[in-house]
């Protein structure tokens, strides 16, 4: 069964005869009639009752006839959404969790604004989570952390961390030589966390303990009360309260800055995600993807 042979099946039924279904269709009587023989045929029942050259809809015919025309329909919309520009229908955007708390606020908010009939969803992650999942098509971008495999995906640069290491307000300076006992971070597949540990790698030195938590409050409120050190970006300090009962370590230049890039599948930028990078970085639409 495919498109064309319910458009013929549907002008017959609507013109009352296969004659003037050929002459709308712009075809010759015997191609109208051959089609609708082999669609009849494929689906193993009459559509028609034939007498003489009137043809009258069976009980299947009809039962046919309501699915063509709402198959028809559905066909033309979907050509009709795919060469809209405007954004429209659900965006499932994908985040990691310091840039939904931080970064994402303002622009979601402006986004809601201008396209008010797009049905946003927000899921969180880390890079590896969110890289895959646009990967598989379960949702349409994604922010990440760089390091972001080239090959995959369009990407365009977003925002700029500024990453630090943060201990209790007691703890001694941080550096590479002098590890904390314990690193508090996410789950492996984390950029920064991969940051922290090699960095502590280059100096021959490692943390003996690492606690894993998938929360950036969560991992401070352990940093206040001295479980260990965290490194995350600077941004998230300012959602946190108890901020003041911190000491904030700089990383040295080069590892101090992160680049948060907004990725999609390569060549497949749907008009949400132009939307969504319009508003994050003005402009970009001419400039295009990094």
């Amino acid at each position: 069964m495919d498109l064309t042979q319910l458009k013929i099946f549907q002008t017959v039924v609507h013109e009352g005869g296969i004659t003037k279904a050929a002459h709308r269709l712009h075809r010759v009587q015997s191609n109208v009639t051959t089609r609708i023989r082999q669609f009849e045929n494929e689906l193993g029942v009459a559509l028609f009752e034939r007498d003489g050259k009137r043809l009258h809809l069976t009980a299947a015919g009809q039962t046919m006839l309501d699915y063509a025309e709402r198959l028809l329909a559905l066909a033309e919309e979907a050509r009709d959404a795919v060469r809209d520009p405007r954004p429209r229908g659900t965006f499932l955007l994908g985040s990691m969790e310091s840039t939904a708390a931080v970064r994402l606020p303002e622009p979601l908010t402006e986004y809601h604004r201008r396209h008010p009939d797009v049905d946003l969803q927000l899921r969180t992650g880390n890079p590896q989570q969110l890289a895959r999942a646009v990967l598989n098509g379960e949702i349409e971008a994604a922010l990440v952390a760089e390091p972001v495999a080239d090959e995959p995906f369009d990407k365009l640069k977003v925002f700029a961390e500024e990453l630090v290491l943060v201990a209790a307000a007691n703890h001694p300076p941080v550096d590479r030589q002098h590890p904390p006992a314990t690193m508090i971070a996410f789950e492996n597949g984390c950029p920064h966390r991969r940051r922290l540990e090699q960095w502590y790698a280059d100096g021959g030195q490692m943390p003996s303990h690492t606690i894993e938590l998938s929360s950036y409050h969560a991992m401070l409120g352990c940093v206040i009360v001295g479980m260990g050190v965290a490194l995350l970006p600077r941004s998230v300090l300012t959602t946190f309260p108890e901020h003041h009962r911190l000491r904030v370590n700089p990383l040295p230049a080069g590892l101090d800055v992160a680049d948060t890039v907004l990725i999609w599948r390569r060549g497949a930028r749907s008009p949400n995600v132009a939307a969504l990078a319009e508003i994050l970085v003005p402009g970009c639409a001419e400039a295009g993807p990094s």
